[in-house]
């Protein structure tokens, strides 16, 4: 590994609850705007949560022709919308560039989920000569990247991490890593996500997983709020292009920020719950801080994991206090208060918000929190957005399994 490479974000791209570009959802975002509504993908009359988080408007922005969408699961669509928009916003010219030394890593949680069920259904019910030949290689998670790299003819490293809610950090980390270490010089990361669907409702409303406050949908995603009851299921993509800055500046493209810290752990307690220390949570930040090798207190910004679960928050909380112990200059909030849960692509859009956060000195509120369960006086910018200017911001996002991630991103 080369100490003298660094590696920085130059290109960003979003198909998202809150809209399908970046502009769209950061605009939305800042202004505190859910996108709880009613599932429209569905009937939900038998299932104890109704509503979710939703793409709205993609089919009409997507690119893809109707041969296109039925051959390949919508995580799939929504990762190659994303990447399109990242690509161009990054102003690369594929042409004129070594394609070998381009990589592509984008995660998902679960893949093509609304596929499989829909082609366990066909076979149950017209037998296994009714499969589409597209069913697999549409629907497995690393078509994701794969085509991606595909369409852009893309010849460096192709990866599909996944780490459940986990799997876009991740992605961002090892991508980063892949340019640190020569491997590429620019890559194409982040992760997509096409979970709301009747047997992905169905299976986290079984986990006890998901908010049933069907009668104030809107509000039903307070992080830290005493109130919460459980997670807003959301759906979409978010797509970073990572380059090395020599690269970066030689092409004088624009310059969101620098990725200089990535930690990882693991909880090693149990499938689905955080250890009740936070140990997972404070070793995945310590991991990340100490790969940042500079002092705790020039992180300004953390966009939190903040599912509104009961006992992930206040453990996040708690790890967060314990690991950086003067929090008065640390402003702290969930974004998933508006755009639900991503699951595998929640890292991704969320260090997306930390890149936008450091451009625009704003820190995203967390919206329907009235009564904070805050036994540690983190300032969890409560409801309305705030001015600071933000050097430092880390992104963190914690899965299925105990796996954990943290991201540290510096404005340059």
């Amino acid at each position: 590994m080369s100490s003298e490479r660094r590696v920085v974000v130059t290109g960003l791209g979003t198909v998202s609850p809150l809209g399908n570009d970046i502009d769209t959802t950061w605009a939305n975002i800042t202004k505190g705007i859910s996108g709880a509504a009613s599932i429209t993908k569905f009937d939900t009359s038998e299932f104890a949560t109704t509503f979710a988080a939703e793409l709205k408007g993609y089919d009409e922005i997507s690119g893809l022709s109707p041969k296109e969408k039925r051959r390949i699961d919508p995580f799939v669509q929504y990762a190659l919308t994303a990447s399109d928009q990242a690509i161009k916003d990054a102003n690369l010219s594929l042409e004129n560039i070594d394609n070998t030394r381009i990589g592509v890593s984008i995660g998902s949680g679960i893949g093509g989920l609304g596929s499989i069920e829909n082609n366990a259904i066909i076979l149950n019910q017209k037998g296994p000569r009714k499969i589409s030949p597209f069913f697999v290689p549409g629907a497995i998670i690393n078509m994701a990247s794969g085509n991606v790299a595909i369409k852009y003819n893309l010849q460096g490293p192709n990866i599909s991490i996944v780490s459940a809610c986990s799997s876009a950090g991740h992605s961002i980390g090892y991508s980063a890593r892949s340019i640190l270490y020569g491997d590429a010089d620019i890559m194409i990361t982040g992760g997509s996500e096409a979970g709301i669907t009747p047997l992905g409702l169905a299976g986290f409303n079984a986990a006890k997983a998901l908010s049933t406050n069907n009668e104030n949908i809107k509000r039903a995603s307070c992080p830290w709020d005493k109130k919460r009851d459980g997670f807003l299921l959301g759906e979409g993509a978010g797509i970073l292009v990572l380059e090395e800055l020599t690269s970066a500046l030689n092409r004088d493209a624009k310059i969101y920020g620098e990725v200089v810290g990535f930690g990882q752990s693991d909880d090693a307690y149990h499938i689905t719950a955080p250890a009740e220390d936070g140990r997972g949570a404070y070793n995945a930040m310590k991991n990340a801080l100490n790969d940042f090798n500079e002092d705790y207190s020039l992180i300004d910004y953390i966009n939190a994991h903040g599912t509104s679960t009961p006992l992930g928050d206040v453990i996040e909380a708690k790890a967060i206090y314990e690991l950086f112990k003067d929090v008065s200059n640390l402003s702290v909030s969930s974004t998933k208060s508006m755009t639900g849960h991503l699951l595998g692509a929640a890292g991704a859009i969320e260090a997306i918000f930390c890149l936008l956060s450091m451009r625009d000195s704003v820190i995203p509120p967390t919206i329907n929190l009235d009564d904070p369960d805050n036994e540690f006086n983190l300032d969890l910018t409560p409801n309305t957005s705030k001015s600071r200017e933000v050097k430092y911001s880390m992104s963190n996002s914690f899965g299925f399994g105990g796996t954990n991630v943290s991201l540290i991103f510096k404005k340059i």
